[in-house]
């Protein structure tokens, strides 16, 4: 004789299949269209990303104006390579050499973070996810990232880097950049231009372009040696749009 028990586990069953059953198509369909976005945004720029949303809805704006790589200048490009993926040409998505530094180094400091994203892993997070940390969200960004270097390459990652990534409080893409700090196209920034937009990005409410803060101003010597170290890499070049046809 049945107890009540198996009566309840008897009942239970069809309702378990039936969420699993749900949640397989949920999931699927979710992967469809995660895929589809991905391939669509090889060629069309994501219409908004959640942290471009979040600023708006925060009350800190939302400036932007997104162009073609070509539109876009060459001292643009390399600054933001060298000041925040050295390795950019070379790698397939993640630099582990500097994550392994940035492991190390925030074990040993309890009040101070230091990150290693590429330019990929960047792009990664602002067009497909969340601002933020976690072990969720970074294995999502591996995911994106490694998706991304497969699908798009470097030259459409890097222009969409500089399309969607914050550069000022509400500003975003380097051509709302070029505007309103130089009240110019970002087709025609200079190379000291080009260096305080890109010295901004760790923070960019925090160290300003204008006015001009100390960090920026300072940072931005940094980034143009760079510029000058990595300006002869044939990588680069081609990267940039400064390689000579022979």
């Amino acid at each position: 004789m049945a107890t009540t028990s198996d009566k309840k586990n008897n009942k239970s069953k069809p309702i378990l299949k039936s969420i699993w059953k749900w949640t397989k198509k949920v999931f699927f369909w979710l992967f469809i269209f995660q895929l589809f976005c991905i391939i669509l945004f090889k060629w069309v720029n994501p219409p908004i990303t959640i942290t471009q949303f979040v600023s708006w809805a925060s009350g800190h704006g939302l400036a932007r104006n997104y162009i073609n790589s070509k539109n876009i200048s060459p001292n643009a490009k390399l600054a933001v390579i060298a000041s925040e993926d050295q390795t950019f040409p070379d790698h397939s998505g993640f630099d582990w050499k500097s994550i392994k530094k940035a492991v190390q180094y925030n074990d040993e400091h309890d009040n101070k973070r230091r990150g290693a994203s590429t330019i990929s892993q960047q792009v990664a997070k602002n067009v497909f996810l969340w601002q933020g940390g976690g072990y969720f969200r970074k294995g999502l960004e591996m995911y994106f990232t490694f998706m991304i270097e497969l699908i798009w390459g470097k030259k459409r990652i890097l222009e969409v880097y500089l399309n969607v990534i914050e550069m000022g409080d509400g500003v975003f893409g380097i051509e709302m950049a070029a505007q309103k700090y130089f009240n110019k196209p970002a087709q025609l920034l200079t190379q000291n231009e080009a260096a305080m937009i890109a010295a901004c990005l760790p923070n960019p409410k925090r160290y300003t372009v204008k006015p001009l803060s100390g960090y920026v101003s300072k940072k931005a010597q940094w980034v143009q040696q760079q510029m000058n170290n990595l300006s002869s890499d044939p990588d680069i070049q081609n990267l940039i749009g400064t390689a000579q046809n022979k």
